[in-house]
């Protein structure tokens, strides 16, 4: 008899896989960004609207589930589609790197490549730094010095009040629409899903992201909310 034949790779140790895994993380991400943005939208009605939805979502599932269960089940499932996302993107790069140890020498190469795509390794990162940060000033309240458990309306305007905090909220946001832009267009070429519709919706759901979580450090800033 022959030799055994090798054992094949499982798929996400081929670059393929290691895309499916980073579009099908990209998506859950994308999901949340948009519930996340659209659930603050509660700050233009008032504290009472928002603390209610707060609260609202440590009650959901209840009482098939006891309270927060749901609410930790959906916080699980983003870390580890955070894990994934930044597993795949680091192991494609370094397969990338290992294909073709020599950088472009050519400036035209460079200038004609996409400025998403170039910069998606240092948008990446702010955009983990400031989800850490977030956490730390309105969900936790370590770095918000005025921060009063289960008064999310009231850590929002006090956290946003600090205008470097606010400055930064903003810097960080224009940061993840050019992530969520280039990320939005090429997970669906990931996919093979194809089309024309590609770049419209990434625009357009990069620049819903971005103007809705802008809006509110400058609704604060200028007064617009108190």
């Amino acid at each position: 008899m022959s030799a055994a034949v090798g054992k094949r790779p499982s798929l996400y140790a081929t670059a393929v896989g290691k895309k499916y895994a980073m579009a099908i993380s990209g998506l859950v991400l994308m999901g949340y960004v948009l519930l996340h943005m659209v659930g603050n939208l509660k700050i233009y009605f008032g504290a009472e609207s928002m603390n209610k939805y707060s609260e609202w979502l440590r009650e959901v599932g209840e009482p098939a589930l006891p309270r927060e269960w749901l609410l930790w089940g959906i916080r699980i499932v983003l870390l580890v589609a955070v894990f994934v996302h930044i597993h795949a993107a680091y192991a494609l790069t370094m397969m990338n790197r290992r294909a073709r140890p020599e950088k472009y020498v050519s400036k035209r190469d460079y200038v004609a490549a996409d400025f998403a795509s170039r910069t998606m390794r240092w948008t990446g990162i702010i955009v983990v730094f400031f989800v850490i940060f977030h956490l730390l000033d309105i969900t936790w309240g370590p770095a918000n010095p005025d921060f009063i458990t289960g008064d999310p309306y009231h850590n929002v305007i006090e956290s946003f009040q600090r205008i470097p905090v606010a400055i930064a909220y903003v810097i960080a946001n224009l940061a993840l629409g050019i992530h969520l832009y280039h990320g939005a267009w090429s997970l669906f070429q990931s996919m093979g899903w194809f089309g024309t519709w590609r770049r419209p919706f990434a625009i357009v759901f990069a620049g819903l992201i971005v103007l809705g979580n802008v809006s509110f450090p400058l609704a604060v800033m200028f007064g617009v909310v108190e």
